[in-house]
Order: C-alpha cells, then sequence, then structure tokens
C-alpha cells in the first residue's frame, strides 16, 4: 500500500515537472532530463514508471481530466463530471493545446473517447435498465454520443464553440436525454424485404454508367 501510494506521488512529481515544461514549449522539445531535473529525480526512476513522455501523457490526461468522469454516475450527475472536465482543460489550457498541437486531434480525442465512453455506456445501462435493449443497440448509441461529445470537447478547446462549459454542459445534457428517451421509446423497424441499399446503389451506378 504505502509503495504503491510512493509511486503516485513520484507520477505527480514527474507530471507536474512536465506540465511546467509544456507551457513554455512544444511536447517535441521537451526532454526526459528537464522533466527529472525539474522535480530532482534520475531517469531511471522515470523510465521506472513510464515508457515515454506520451505514456506520461496518456496518465496524466486518466488521472486529472478523465477520472472526474468517472466519478459520476446515472443521468442525473453525469453532466457534472463532463463539466469538471471543461474546467480542467480551462485551468490547463496552455499545457491541453500543447498536446493537441505536439501530437495531433486523433491523439487528443483519443484520450477522451475511452473514458468517456464508459460513463456514456452507464448513462444508457442506466437509463435502459427496464427496457427491452439489445446489447448491439446501445453500443451504437453509446458511440453515437461519445463521437458528439468528443467533438464537442475538441472544438471548445480550439475556439471554435464561443460558449461557456456550462451552456455547453446543460444544452448537451438536454439533447441526449431527450433524443435518447425519443430513439428507446420508438417502435423497432422491421427489415426491409426490398433491394439491399448497397445492391440498389450499384444499380444505380450501373444504369448511370451504361452508354446511351
Amino acid at each position: 500500500m504505502e509503495d504503491s501510494i510512493r509511486a503516485d506521488q513520484t507520477k505527480h512529481l514527474l507530471t507536474d515537472s512536465l506540465k511546467r515544461l509544456m507551457a513554455q514549449k512544444p511536447l517535441n522539445k521537451i526532454s526526459i532530463r528537464e522533466i527529472t531535473e525539474g522535480c530532482g529525480v534520475n531517469r531511471q526512476t522515470f523510465y521506472y514508471h513510464f515508457e515515454d513522455i506520451y505514456d506520461q501523457i496518456r496518465w496524466m490526461y486518466r488521472q486529472e481530466a478523465l477520472k472526474l468522469l468517472d466519478q459520476q454516475e446515472g443521468v442525473l450527475v453525469w453532466q457534472d463530471g463532463l463539466l469538471q472536465l471543461f474546467h480542467y482543460l480551462e485551468e490547463n489550457y496552455a499545457v491541453c493545446r500543447c498536446v493537441l498541437h505536439s501530437m495531433g486531434h486523433e491523439h487528443l480525442r483519443s484520450f477522451f473517447k475511452t473514458d468517456i465512453y464508459e460513463i456514456v455506456h452507464k448513462v444508457i445501462q442506466y437509463m435502459t435498465s427496464d427496457l427491452n435493449i439489445c446489447e448491439t443497440e446501445k453500443d451504437i448509441l453509446t458511440h453515437f454520443y461519445v463521437s458528439a461529445l468528443s467533438g464537442i470537447v475538441e472544438n471548445w478547446l480550439m475556439g471554435e464553440l464561443p460558449y461557456t462549459p456550462e451552456t455547453l454542459v446543460s444544452t448537451a445534457d438536454r439533447i441526449i436525454q431527450a433524443h435518447l428517451l425519443g430513439a428507446l421509446s420508438a417502435p423497432p423497424q422491421p427489415p426491409d424485404k426490398g433491394t439491399p441499399p448497397n445492391q440498389e446503389l450499384h444499380h444505380k451506378r450501373k444504369n448511370s454508367a451504361a452508354p446511351k
């Protein structure tokens, strides 16, 4: 137990040092030596806890940002976790922008999507507990909302959404709940017995390509 606590303390020291450096320069200009010297440990200690700087970045987001979402369960409180995530990004804006420019959009979004998926899936499981909804539909709904929320977080961080976190979260919450309840209350659609869409599209393309 003490070893685990000591390991977490060391990881936090290393990450605090990294964050100070990230507020000053791009990630690809930061060395392991600078990180370790910034918190008084050696290189061997760094590699004992992390594979590389990108592994450290992933740990930082899981510990400091994404676990805020994991603490929130159920329909009525998950939005509080998302709001805390926005506030974390706001407080660590320089660090997050450094990650975005150094690692690219896909890497940053991957940090959000994994953990947001777990939280959204919990919400859907909670709302569908009394309904006869198959796991396939739950999985599709989860991916749909995760992509939407991840996009909102990324666009806001890029300055493309000029709204407060409170406005974004409350609006997203109303839309998701209304859409989710509507989607789950709709009767299942019977399978289409006509021409499969891919075959119909192929038929149209073939006719349009034929000489006249």
